[in-house]
Parts: structure tokens; C-alpha cells; sequence
């Protein structure tokens, strides 16, 4: 139970720092909230988990990487939505339209 609040903990600063920079730096905020932190967080909760089980590390790296292609589309397609002035609502189903699309051929090509 402790190790779950410490995730909470670490994930909810995280985002909060991310936010409460965007007020001042949007753009820097925007880099916060894609840094590899959290993908390293993970890292390092799998690990523990896992007992550093090496396949299951490099299967977790593997798919984090080639994750990356379907979350530089969710916010491509965020940025042009936003360009051609769209309603939040809109350009977040847009986003995760793309991204979910991404993610199932991701998902598809890693199994292959």
C-alpha cells in the first residue's frame, strides 16, 4: 500500500509542478510534461516490481520507445487543432483519436 501512495505522491507533483509552471512558461511546462521523468518513474517501479527482470525491462524499453511515435501524433494533431482554433473537448477527442489509432498499430507491429 505505501509503495502505491508514494506512485500517487510522485505523479500528482509531477503534475502539479508541470501546471503551475505553464502559467509563467508554457512551452517549458509542455516539456515537463513529456520529459522521460515519468517514463523513468515506471522504469523504476517495474524494476522494483519485477525484481529487475531483465525481458521484462527490455520489453518495457522497447515499447516505451516505439510509444513515443504515437505521442508526437496525439500532439501534432493537437497543435494544428488548436492552430484552426478548435474547442478543447475537440482537440483532446481529435488527439486521442489519433494516439489510440497509433497505439493499436503500435501494439500490432510489436506483437508481429
Amino acid at each position: 500500500m505505501m509503495q502505491i501512495l508514494i506512485k500517487i505522491i510522485f505523479s500528482v507533483a509531477i503534475i502539479l509542478a508541470a501546471t503551475a509552471i505553464a502559467k509563467r512558461f508554457p512551452a517549458t511546462a509542455g516539456l515537463i510534461g513529456v520529459m522521460p521523468l515519468t517514463g523513468a518513474l515506471v522504469l523504476i517501479w517495474v524494476y522494483l516490481e519485477n525484481k529487475g527482470n531483465p525481458v521484462i525491462m527490455q520489453e518495457f524499453a522497447r515499447g516505451a520507445l516505439w510509444g513515443i511515435l504515437p505521442s508526437i501524433l496525439f500532439f501534432l494533431t493537437a497543435l494544428i487543432c488548436f492552430k484552426k482554433q478548435l474547442s478543447l473537448p475537440l482537440v483532446l477527442a481529435a488527439g486521442f483519436g489519433v494516439w489510440m489509432a497509433a497505439a493499436v498499430v503500435h501494439q500490432w507491429i510489436l506483437k508481429g
